[in-house]
């Protein structure tokens, strides 16, 4: 039985098609995977512990460049070599997620506040940096609407820390369990973190010991957080409504797409 003429050709072609298709896929996976453990890992915001600036349903990219890299900017933490390699420190008031010490695998997301060897006591809310108090003035209030509608006003803050950063804290009433606690001496290698929703942030006010961060290892430090690229409302269990595509015009929140984290 013979085939056609051209028919040979129009299968060669077809397969070599495919084949180009596969090709091409791969390429942009392995792409992906390289930027993803050496340049920019996204991360999705669960909780509210970085209220205002960061909401739950944000999306963010990461620089793991930031701070070089460690075991922990890989996937599975990897231990390929010990503490870190091309090494560069946090600064004072920089997002960053790093991973929980207590477990090493949870991530976290904080803004650091002390550095190495600094000594940290909140006194009603108020931070003091080596005895030096965190300048800290009231904004206009951050505002929510519950699910029944209400509105939900929440007391703000503008802080600066010595260095100059500027960001914004809520912090509902000023005599909160770890409102009034210290001093705190942080180790050498390791920081101080908090988060920016200060009556709802588990961070190192709170030990290891006790469920909480402690002072975070530098080897820890996944990456600075950069930009949000996305986000949206999300539902009761924290996820956006992916299978109702005709809400997704009202759920994205179009206003903090490609905003800078600060």
């Amino acid at each position: 039985m013979t085939s056609k003429p051209g028919s040979d050709k129009g299968k060669l072609a077809k397969q070599e098609s495919w084949g180009e298709i596969g090709k091409i896929f791969l390429h942009a996976l392995i792409i992906a995977f390289f930027v993803r453990v050496f340049f920019y890992q996204p991360f999705n915001i669960p909780s509210g512990s970085m209220q205002s600036t960061l909401l739950i349903g944000d999306y963010l990219f990461v620089s793991k460049m930031s701070y070089g890299y460690s075991r922990y900017s890989f996937p599975f933490g990897l231990n390929l070599f010990s503490g870190r390699i091309l090494a560069s420190e946090p600064k004072r008031g920089d997002v960053v997620v790093f991973k929980l010490p207590r477990d090493n695998s949870t991530d976290y997301i904080k803004r650091v506040i002390g550095l190495p060897g600094d000594e940290v006591v909140l006194r009603s809310g108020v931070v003091f940096i080596n005895g030096q108090e965190v300048k800290r003035r009231k904004v206009s209030d951050f505002v929510q609407i519950d699910d029944d509608g209400r509105e939900r006003r929440t007391p703000r803050f503008e802080e600066t820390l010595p260095n100059g950063v500027k960001y914004l804290v809520v912090d509902q009433r000023s005599d909160g369990d770890y409102d009034n606690v210290g001093p705190y001496k942080v180790p050498a290698g390791q920081y101080f973190m908090m988060g920016d929703n200060r009556d709802n942030s588990t961070d190192s006010r709170v030990p290891a010991h006790r469920y909480g961060v402690g002072f975070v290892p530098f080897e820890n430090l996944v990456g600075r957080a950069d930009i949000i690229f996305f986000s949206a409302a999300v539902d009761e269990p924290g996820r956006f409504q992916w299978l109702t595509p005709w809400t997704w015009p009202f759920d994205v929140r179009w206003s903090r797409i490609f905003n800078i984290v600060r």
